[in-house]
């Protein structure tokens, strides 16, 4: 029988391509008959997917395979990127590699032989670009949508209202006015509105440019489950022939971060749902100022905690945070050695291994959507406070609309490389660490939690939501074009 292969161009950051390369084996493993090439675009900084991309090599499968293109700039360009949103410029960064896709993809076709046919190309939120790439081709285009439906569908409402109604998005910066978004069934406060929407320097016009190309393709798949966003999901499918197919398929969760065995011994020791663990994700780093503030909290709290704490990257780089060569030069004086036994402080975390640790209880989580279903599969309940990107939303999200978390500081924004002028306080961190760990409404987040442990991975296995709406994105992958 003839092989049917996808072209997968995933996004720039670990995160975006981690959740590729497991939807792909998901696909693979659901038919022998699928195959997947995967068109890596290297940027100017450091996304961390060099060293994921080590960690795949020792992964052979003959399904899937990867084509590196390393970032170049036609000579002719030497223009810097207009904007200093990170988001705005790895996209603008992602575009200026089309004629190297196209190279690449053409290459591919032209390899292909009578025992193999190319189904589609899938891109992902950031690489709505490369769709026109799939065009020249006259390939089926799709989406990867790496973050939550009720977030598509803000998405879709925003690009709605300045195309047909003549809204300026960011007219609601700094406004206390709440949002009617057709995928959230509370009024959504303008306040948690991702920065990059309300960006009147280049960052909204690419977000109504996204959810408009997003209009073009065959079928949106989305990392998520309908019993997670059932309403979201229900409003995105009601729009049937105004915006392309929903396909829900999650919770895909990555699974490849290698345990380290100094943390889990040390979670070993530790009693059962009695570790907070904070972590910021790939990118999240705070300045001295917040960290002492975090620190007080800790330890004012008195609850264990393990605390993957990052460095930021100098001041105007563009890169990954990274760990501290001495976290006692930005921790308070002696704090080490006061919370020793009960807390631990570390770098890079390996944040499922630790999620899934009994002796984990609670989340201080970015509410990145990846690390809340991590968190969900896990069923440890989340205290919100976000950092950058939609992050914002999710909290809200996670919050007010699914009553799984508590807030923190839900419209805290610290975007890389955009150092915050607020300092949520040490008060606030500890009241949001104690309404997670010890008063009597988390029992209610926790019950929540627990059950949607139980859905998402009901979801995945045969009969499950995602199990079927994944059969039904294959079947599409191959009908005839």
């Amino acid at each position: 029988m003839k092989k049917t292969e996808l072209l997968f161009i995933p996004g720039p950051g670990m995160g975006h391509l981690a959740s590729a390369v497991e939807f792909g084996k998901l696909l693979i493993n659901r038919d022998e008959h699928l195959s997947i090439v995967y068109i890596i675009i290297d940027l100017s900084y450091n996304t961390g997917v060099d060293a994921f991309m080590e960690s795949q090599l020792t992964d052979a499968n003959s399904c899937i395979r990867f084509v590196n293109i390393p970032y170049q700039i036609d000579s002719s360009d030497h223009q810097e990127p207009k904007s200093k949103n990170r988001n705005v410029v790895a996209v603008e960064l992602i575009n200026r590699q089309k004629p190297l896709v196209r190279d690449a993809v053409l290459d591919i076709i032209s390899k292909a032989n009578s025992d193999r046919e190319i189904a589609g190309i899938i891109v992902d939120m950031f690489c709505v670009g490369m769709i026109d790439v799939a065009h020249e081709f006259e390939l089926p285009s799709y989406m990867f949508y790496t973050s939550s439906a009720g977030f598509l569908g803000l998405m879709l409402h925003v690009q709605s209202l300045h195309d047909e109604y003549n809204v300026d998005i960011t007219d609601y910066k700094d406004s206390d006015a709440e949002l009617l978004v057709p995928s959230f069934s509370n009024p959504v406060p303008a306040k948690v509105l991702p920065t990059t929407m309300l960006d009147k320097k280049g960052g909204s016009a690419a977000v109504v440019t996204s959810a408009r190309r997003m209009l073009e393709v065959k079928g949106i798949i989305v990392n998520t489950f309908h019993e997670l966003e059932s309403y979201a999901i229900k409003s995105l499918s009601g729009q049937e022939g105004k915006i392309p197919r929903i396909y829900p398929i999650g919770p895909i969760i990555n699974w490849n971060s290698k345990q380290d065995d100094g943390i889990m011994s040390w979670l070993d020791t530790q009693p059962s749902c009695s570790v907070v663990f904070l972590c910021f994700g790939s990118l999240g780093s705070f300045s001295c100022e917040q960290v002492k503030e975090i620190a007080v909290a800790l330890e004012h709290s008195r609850c264990r905690f393990l605390w993957s704490l990052r460095q930021p990257p100098a001041k105007g780089e563009i890169d990954a945070p990274s760990a501290y060569a001495n976290p006692e030069e930005v921790l308070p004086e002696g704090f080490l050695q006061r919370t020793s036994g009960v807390g631990k402080v570390i770098g890079w975390a390996p944040q499922m291994a630790v999620l899934s640790h009994p002796a984990v209880g609670g989340f201080v989580s970015h509410c990145g959507w990846n690390s809340i279903l991590e968190s969900l599969w896990a069923g440890v309940p989340i205290a919100a406070w976000p950092m950058y990107a939609e992050q914002q939303t999710n909290a809200f999200e996670v919050v007010a609309e699914l009553g799984i978390a508590v807030e923190i500081k839900m419209d805290y924004r610290n975007d890389a490389n955009m150092e915050s002028k607020i300092i949520v306080s040490a008060d606030e961190i500890e009241n949001g660490i104690k309404r997670l760990m010890m008063d009597r409404n988390k029992d209610e987040i926790r019950e929540k939690v627990k059950d949607l442990k139980e859905i998402c991975r009901q979801a995945i296995v045969e009969e499950g939501s995602s199990y079927i709406s994944l059969a039904h994105l294959i079947e599409n992958f191959k009908e005839k074009m």
